[in-house]
């Protein structure tokens, strides 16, 4: 075997040299796309701001769950306000696979640059309305109606920005270094929840508890304004993804032209398996997820009796660490590859869930913090890969859709559910480890899903050419498919 192929993962070897074969001869350069790294940053940037202002709106809600049960229940115990926040929370939830249902094929039939301008404006437009809402003093029943509402809105415009932006970049990013790149996009995440957190303990700490009753929880909502925006012009200035573009340019528009309810049933028959495969490592991700940003907050103020600075400070330390740790376990995924990484983690999640939690709920200041950072590095082991290992799932022209589908179904089943369920757990057994017998099932779960996931770490694509970030690189493989593929035609002749 030449040196060049077998310095190659098995994968990409495999991928390539099924290629090869395909097309009967080594690659030529109009073979290889070359990104052109001003594009590239562009694409990264304005995916990445956006799920920073999603999560900016999250991490707000989270936090502010207590107030905002207070403002919109005021008639109901304590418990039942903050059951009834998360309820609300969770709606959101609900009208996501909706949302992914009708965004993600439009994103397959008009491209992905203007369904994702679109979901920025409907997202501002939620988040700014939460914080005009008047109170339930006010306005009575119709305040908690109008939440729920702008909540949906949320919802519907987040069923396609996750999948968008993850089938964006991933399309956008060059073979060797998709997991690097896309680890950015949920570095904008734990930046926008991070903003959001260190917003409101902020105003916890400077603002009185009538004061933040009355006036100061808007604050941060009516923040998302300017921020949809700045977001919206960066996303107009986008192009379309070289792989969208070469679909058009070749006329393979036979998914294009059909219904969203055909497709529909196209994908559910035809990616049956990577369909599954997909809320599996969804389910993992998520559950991890919400629980960390959605749920310790409430947690700690509601269950162990923290005061709600210590309880928001402790969070937005895990949520620094993992803005630390993403983009390098993003590179790590490229050379080890996306496997390893969530089966370790998952692994840890099984064994370290319970003992992170017996440290949160400690006394004292280091043991809760040691708790916290072992929940957020084990949320940051699934958090780094998946914008890269989810669109790689699907072909190019049922990948937005496909996310659409895989994704929101599973957020809207384990995801945005985690903090009612945590709570309502809690609340029933009187057990405060629940959370962490929550978290080991998800844990189990994900180990399953890995031990049948396709390693994807520097493979093309389905449906799109091999991708790369510069004219050397292009020249490097397409002399590596010169070798391999005279490597493969002398094996049969060498049995």
């Amino acid at each position: 075997m030449p040196s060049t192929v077998a310095a190659l993962p098995r994968q990409v070897r495999e991928e390539l040299a099924h290629r090869l074969r395909r097309n009967k001869r080594a690659f030529r350069e109009e073979d290889v796309q070359v990104v052109e790294k001003p594009l590239l940053k562009r694409a990264v940037g304005a995916s990445a701001l956006g799920n920073c202002m999603e999560w900016f709106d999250f991490g707000v809600y989270s936090y502010l769950a207590a107030t905002i049960g207070k403002v919109f229940f005021p008639g109901a115990s304590p418990a039942a306000q903050v059951i009834s926040s998360f309820a609300t929370f969770a709606a959101a939830f609900v009208v996501r696979p909706l949302g992914g249902l009708v965004l993600g094929p439009l994103g397959d039939r008009v491209g992905r640059q203007k369904v994702l301008a679109t979901t920025m404006i409907m997202m501002a437009a939620g988040t700014f309305c939460i914080g005009l809402i008047p109170s339930f003093d006010t306005i009575g029943i119709a305040a908690p109606i109008l939440l729920l509402l702008a909540r949906m809105v949320q919802g519907f415009s987040t069923g396609g920005e996750y999948g968008g932006a993850t089938t964006f970049v991933a399309e956008y990013s060059p073979d060797r270094r998709r997991g690097f790149l896309s680890s950015w996009l949920d570095f904008g995440t734990f930046v926008g929840y991070a903003l959001g957190s260190a917003l409101v303990t902020g105003l916890n700490l400077w603002l009185t508890d009538a004061q933040m009753l009355s006036w100061g929880w808007r604050l941060p909502f009516l923040i998302a304004g300017p921020l949809g925006v700045i977001g919206l012009y960066m996303r107009l200035r986008l192009e379309e993804s070289p792989a969208f573009q070469q679909q058009l340019d070749e006329h393979e528009k036979s998914l294009a032209q059909e219904s969203a309810g055909t497709e529909f049933r196209t994908i559910v028959k035809e990616h049956r398996r990577p369909l599954v495969l997909c809320m599996g490592i969804v389910l993992l991700y998520n559950v991890t997820n919400y629980m960390v940003t959605g749920y310790l907050p409430t947690y700690q103020t509601e269950t162990l009796g923290r005061s709600s600075g210590s309880a928001d400070v402790l969070v937005l330390i895990g949520m620094l660490w993992i803005v630390v740790l993403i983009t390098f376990l993003g590179r790590l995924s490229d050379r080890v590859g996306r496997r390893p990484l969530y089966a370790v983690g998952a692994a840890a999640m099984i064994v370290f869930s319970v003992p992170a939690f017996l440290l949160l709920r400690s006394d004292g200041t280091v043991a809760p913090v040691l708790g916290i950072l072992i929940l957020s590095t084990l949320l940051a082991c699934f958090a780094a890969p998946s914008a890269a290992t989810l669109p790689a799932l699907f072909p190019t022209a049922v990948r937005y859709a496909a996310m659409g589908i895989g994704f929101n179904f599973a957020v809207a089943a384990f995801g945005g559910t985690t903090p009612l369920v945590a709570e309502a757990l809690v609340s029933v057994t009187g057990d405060d480890l629940m959370p962490a017998y929550y978290l080991m099932v998800a844990g189990a779960i994900g180990l399953v899903t890995v031990r049948f996931l396709p390693e994807s770490a520097q493979v093309p694509l389905r449906g799109s050419q091999p991708m790369v970030g510069s004219r050397s690189e292009q020249r490097e493989l397409i002399s590596t498919s010169a070798d391999l593929y005279a490597f493969s035609e002398e094996r049969p002749a060498s049995r």
